[in-house]
């Protein structure tokens, strides 16, 4: 679903003509699931790179391939940017294109999991026109791969190395 059409809740944007789109490929990755755990994200737009991530001492692959994608959208300096997501978290993107978040939204996220990151995310996803694609992780998509990467060095890579992460208080939270 992409956030330039209508929606419940919300009105639809304008395309912006004068800005390039953007091409946002994130990951997230846990060691341990739940365990330490990481993300990654690579921006491309108009020749330009970003590349994002960071870690959490105890958190779920699920968390991080959100956080991955809300850093992403959150990095963008414009509104109403038109953003293609890229993703191998069929989690974050069945979620958005069959519209479950919107209705764990309407019901207030009573049962969803990641509550605090999905409200984050719609704060974010609406800001902007993003369409999701998933494609399958691990299989060689060389962004994929360089987020998986980071991911994964920002999460268990920082743990082996001796790094402290931050605790992730949303998991934390969820599991009291």
């Amino acid at each position: 679903m992409n956030s330039g059409q209508s929606q419940p809740g919300m009105s639809p944007l304008r395309q912006n003509p004068q800005r390039p789109p953007i091409f946002l490929y994130t990951d997230g990755a846990s060691s341990g699931n739940p365990g330490p755990g990481g993300y990654g994200v690579v921006l491309k737009c108009a020749g330009r790179v970003k590349e994002m991530s960071g870690g959490f001492a105890c958190t779920t692959n699920n968390r991080m391939e959100l956080m991955a994608v809300i850093k992403g959208l959150e990095a963008i300096r414009w509104d109403r940017a038109e953003v293609h997501v890229v993703s191998d978290s069929s989690y974050v993107v069945r979620a958005v294109n069959e519209g479950w978040v919107f209705n764990w939204e309407k019901k207030g996220f009573a049962k969803a999991k990641n509550p605090d990151l999905w409200m984050r995310f719609l704060q974010v996803y609406r800001r902007h026109r993003v369409s999701f694609s998933w494609i399958k992780g691990h299989a060689g998509h060389p962004e994929n791969e360089r987020c998986d990467a980071l991911a994964v060095e920002a999460g268990a890579g920082a743990v082996a190395k001796g790094i402290p992460l931050p605790a992730d208080t949303g998991y934390v939270s969820e599991t009291r």
